[in-house]
């Protein structure tokens, strides 16, 4: 009986990226969501369509991959949402990289620029980006330096980072803030108090209650949750024993040589869990600033057995 009742009661956790891109295949939850962020009225979202609507891998070469939402609004703006719940200090780097991939790849050989459509990166991020700002959502556009006009409006970027939302609440809240705190609930209390102050996050909150209800939605949704904890403790145990070895080698046998150590245990965990070299390059040359260019490579290439990059 007390199983039973507990299955009942269960919800699952949006900000797991499963859970997030099942509640987004709700018309209504999808056109709240994309107007709060992107600070537009509902009604002037005529039309979404879900690009990547099966729940794949966002790149086949990642062992663990980040599931992400890819709409097409309007017709003329595609926006690309993530979430990202341990820590990447890269992911601005990487945010560039992926939307300015959405860009390129609408064009086909002999088509004209005109074709290309408005893109949009959304990351929700369960970690501080920006460390020495406060507020918990950043927008951010391709504008003039001095006079503060735009060179495009074909890419922009909104960042949510959970970990700085108020803590108190208020009588009255924006629907980014209202959004951010649904993504960031656990307990049925919150969901039931969100879905009173907001009609979209009330059909997503109905949404989450059918999936989670749903024994197929909630065998996927469990393993997804534990291949996200395995993953990010095997990365925190790596970097810890990166440490260890760096420091204990350095003391055996000189700093050099333990820095060596430290870059070669990071590659390897990166190259295990499917990062590319790239990230691998970026992560390292971010613990080891003073490490030599030419000496991270030759570790790196070694451990992913590349002859070049």
């Amino acid at each position: 009986m007390d199983k039973k009742r507990n299955d009942d009661d269960f919800l699952m956790k949006p900000k797991i990226d499963f859970a997030f891109k099942e509640i987004m295949t709700d018309e209504k939850a999808r056109i709240g969501f994309l107007s709060a962020v992107l600070k537009l009225k509902p009604e002037d979202i005529k039309e979404t369509h879900i690009l990547n609507p099966y729940l794949g891998k966002v790149h086949e070469e990642d062992k663990l991959g980040i599931l992400d939402v890819h709409i097409l609004m309007n017709n003329n703006t595609e926006i690309d949402t993530e979430i990202q719940l341990s820590e990447m200090r890269i992911w601005a780097n990487r945010s560039l990289f992926y939307a300015s991939k959405m860009y390129t790849d609408q064009i086909e050989q002999g088509q004209k620029y005109d074709v290309l459509k408005k893109c949009v990166s959304i990351s929700i991020l369960d970690f501080e980006l920006f460390k020495d700002q406060e507020e918990f959502y950043s927008s951010f556009h391709i504008r003039e330096d001095q006079r503060n006009f735009l060179f495009t409006d074909k890419m922009e970027f909104h960042v949510i980072e959970l970990p700085k939302l108020p803590k108190e609440r208020k009588e009255e809240s924006s629907d980014v803030e209202l959004w951010a705190k649904f993504i960031n609930s656990e307990r049925e209390e919150e969901f039931d108090m969100l879905a009173k102050q907001n009609p979209y996050i009330e059909s997503a909150y109905k949404k989450l209650q059918v999936i989670s209800q749903d024994k197929e939605k909630r065998l996927e949704y469990e393993a997804r949750e534990k291949a996200i904890r395995d993953y990010n403790q095997c990365m925190y145990e790596a970097e810890q024993r990166g440490i260890e070895i760096g420091e204990q080698r350095g003391i055996e046998i000189g700093e050099q040589r333990g820095i060596e150590a430290g870059i070669k245990n990071m590659a390897e965990v990166y190259q295990k869990f499917g990062q590319s070299y790239k990230e691998a390059k970026e992560a390292v040359q971010e613990k080891y600033p003073n490490a030599e260019e030419k000496l991270i490579d030759s570790i790196i290439q070694d451990v992913y057995n590349m002859q070049q990059v």
